[in-house]
């Protein structure tokens, strides 16, 4: 209870301060990316539950002017880059954490694709709301192997306090601020898990 109004506390706050950001960033992506400015999928919340997530639009359409379709390295811009690296992107989920859909600190979530991949104890991080950032995301982000991060997830989840929150609310704004575990060994971002998680069990088949 006293997690949840403080995410209703916060996340309002946060709103109406930093609404003339959130207007010129809108411009900005209006203006260098077209629209729509917002990017909306579908993600897995409490207990697994689908939820819209609500974030800015960080990379130029799938297609280019001939049809053919562009890889995420070519799609993501400088412009797109900045919103990632400072993870002004991300600013829009505090609507998702005011309905209740997200938590400010919480296990990030993934894709609904991932779902079926999961072992019992990687599922365990659907116990708790997902967050805006979490303990995976002060230990390494997208620097560490995503079986690292599911370690740093259900440890969460298993110690969460009021606390652990608020200390991982300072790391995250200090680790936005140095721009740490921001790609994974100098990629875009982390490798599918759906994919890493097939190639193993093959590997581990043939071995």
């Amino acid at each position: 209870m006293i997690k949840r109004q403080f995410d209703i506390a916060i996340s309002i706050m946060g709103l109406i301060l930093l609404s003339p950001v959130l207007v010129i960033i809108a411009l900005l992506i209006r203006y260098k990316l077209g629209t729509p400015v917002l990017f909306r999928q579908y993600r897995p919340g409490l207990n697994g539950k689908p939820f819209e997530i609500v974030k800015f639009r960080s990379m130029r359409d799938p297609y280019d002017e001939q049809g053919n379709k562009l890889q995420e390295k070519e799609r993501l811009t400088t412009f797109g880059r900045c919103l990632r690296a400072t993870s002004l992107d991300e600013l829009p989920e505090l609507w998702n954490v005011l309905k209740g859909d997200m938590s400010l600190v919480g296990p990030r979530p993934l894709l609904m694709e991932y779902l079926p991949y999961y072992s019992t104890y990687q599922a365990r991080r659907h116990e708790v709301r997902p967050g805006v950032t979490g303990w995976a995301q002060v230990n390494g982000r997208n620097g560490i192997s995503w079986e690292r991060k599911f370690d740093y997830d259900i440890w969460y989840v298993d110690n969460q306090t009021m606390l652990l929150d608020i200390k991982i609310l300072l790391l995250t704004v200090k680790k936005v601020f140095v721009r740490e575990g921001i790609s994974y060994s100098g990629d875009v971002a982390m490798p599918n898990f759906k994919e890493s998680k097939l190639q193993n069990d093959k590997g581990g088949k043939n071995g």
